[in-house]
């Protein structure tokens, strides 16, 4: 009977691919919201406040998102998590259901029960696809938005890790992305001066390409290549890939997460270093950017290394143009005046032409967003975050951060770096981040060293500029 009650409610353990089903629930977001700015302004007629009311729709709003993305899964999985930002803007009281949909978002995708995993295992790897295994657990290790992971033992005597996808997820996502495209006005609760079209076709551009696993088996095979016998990082080598299977060295170690939970400080420190470190070391070392550091991609191995495995999320990294970018905004961030950092911003597709905006805002904003970086050691918090993000996404007209916009191709960099400052944050990691990222892009050590001369201070960066020049497997440099 329970079996019965799982195959119906979910497909067999697989999310809802049927169209009328998975477009009906995202067709509610925007009946929904409309009703509740209609609400709205009954409500202000009877002498509320719009401070109040807008908070009010912005916080059912954002719990009616997270309630439907979590029940679709797929990509709206993922592009849900990419909303868990949006729950450090609001003071810990309220929120609290942000909080509690995001946790049944990331933890609650369906289980494949096995004969809908043996169905892809026989379709993708043949019909005597158990020769390749001594052993094969049909438990799920691990979920993953449009899939899961297994473990097992390969015909060779190693333990490996199975990643199967759903079966009609390349139909869902697709689907889903459809619907999402047509719902992008609703992001204006978030962001109302972003340019949405182009900010929503570069992440669905991205959610497709996670479906490809012959890309994402490509990139582990740059990322193990590269950081091979590193003193660092360990990337498991793929063993094959068939179709919508990757089967991949199984790795040993203590997933972020419970770091997170109850890692001493000094642990704590060190971890989040090392995933900071990873990620700015990869574009530079294989010329891709991972572009989903979440804390469980990430395991503490026995040895002290850090483990990092899906490479789905990886894009060919830096973008044209965006060395200049750097230079140029970071540098008038740190040591130019508001004209040259109305220019930058402007130059580089951050405010829309003729457009007026109070510069002098930004600027402040972008300083408490960069402080980690004007300081030789930081400490990061969630209460730090907190405040930053609440800070940028104001619901307040008068916020000018809320008119700004973001080139379409910096939203992979935006969501890998945002991303890491929230696994930062909670792991509350201390260190010298200034010094990490002058490490990985000269460009920013130049902006940095000048800042530092600037204020009639002593550079700190020396140790940064020597681990740049002895840095292991420089294959990509960012210097054009």
């Amino acid at each position: 009977m329970a079996k019965r009650r799982i195959g119906s409610r979910s497909g067999g353990g697989t999310p809802p691919v049927r169209t009328a089903v998975r477009n009906a629930k995202i067709a509610t977001l925007p009946i929904a919201f409309a009703g509740r700015q209609a609400a709205g302004v009954a409500q202000r007629a009877r002498g509320r406040s719009t401070a109040d009311i807008n908070l009010d729709i912005q916080m059912r709003t954002a719990q009616h998102i997270f309630e439907v993305l979590g029940e679709l899964k797929g990509c709206a999985a993922k592009l849900g998590q990419l909303l868990a930002l949006y729950e450090l803007a609001l003071p810990p009281e309220l929120a609290e259901p942000y909080r509690r949909a995001l946790s049944q978002l990331q933890d609650s995708a369906p289980a494949m029960m096995p004969a809908a995993v043996h169905g892809v295992l026989a379709s993708e790897l043949g019909r005597g696809w158990r020769w390749n295994f001594q052993e094969f657990d049909d438990r799920r290790a691990a979920g993953a938005s449009i899939g899961q992971v297994h473990r097992a033992v390969w015909r060779d005597g190693r333990s490996v890790a199975v990643k199967v996808m759903y079966p009609g997820a390349h139909q869902s996502v697709r689907g889903d992305l459809e619907q999402l495209r047509r719902l992008s006005v609703l992001a204006t609760v978030f962001v109302p001066g972003a340019d949405v079209p182009a900010v929503t076709e570069a992440i669905c551009t991205s959610v497709v390409e996670e479906l490809d696993y012959a890309a994402e088996a490509e990139h582990q095979r740059i990322f193990a290549e590269t950081y091979a016998d590193d003193p660092d990082f360990v990337v498991p080598r793929v063993i094959t890939q068939r179709g919508d299977v990757i089967v991949s060295e199984w790795l040993h170690g203590t997933p972020v997460t419970r770091v997170i939970e109850s890692g001493a400080p000094e642990e704590r420190d060190r971890v989040g270093m090392l995933i900071l470190r990873f990620l700015l070391s990869s574009w530079v070392r294989t010329g891709l950017l991972y572009c989903d550091p979440h804390p469980g991609n990430f395991r503490v191995l026995p040895d002290g290394r850090l483990g990092v495995v899906d490479f789905g999320a990886c894009v060919s990294w830096p973008h044209a143009g965006f060395e200049d970018l750097v230079s140029e905004v970071m540098d008038a961030v740190f040591n130019g005046e508001l004209g040259d950092l109305d220019a930058a911003l402007r130059r580089h597709g951050f405010v829309e032409p003729q457009r007026a905006y109070d510069v002098r805002a930004i600027a402040e904003g972008v300083a408490t967003v960069t402080e980690p970086l004007a300081h030789s050691e930081f400490r990061f918090s969630t209460a730090w975050m907190r405040e930053r993000v609440r800070y940028v996404l104001d619901p307040r007209l008068t916020n000018a951060h809320r008119q700004m916009t973001i080139p379409a191709y910096v939203t992979p960099f935006a969501r890998a770096l945002l991303t890491a400052l929230g696994v930062l944050c909670q792991l509350e990691t201390g260190g010298p981040v200034r010094g990490e990222f002058a490490r990985w892009s000269p460009e920013m050590a130049a902006v940095f060293e000048r800042f530092d001369s600037r204020r009639g201070e002593p550079a700190d960066l020396g140790l940064a500029r020597q681990l740049r020049t002895t840095a292991p497997g420089r294959r990509f440099s960012v210097v054009s």
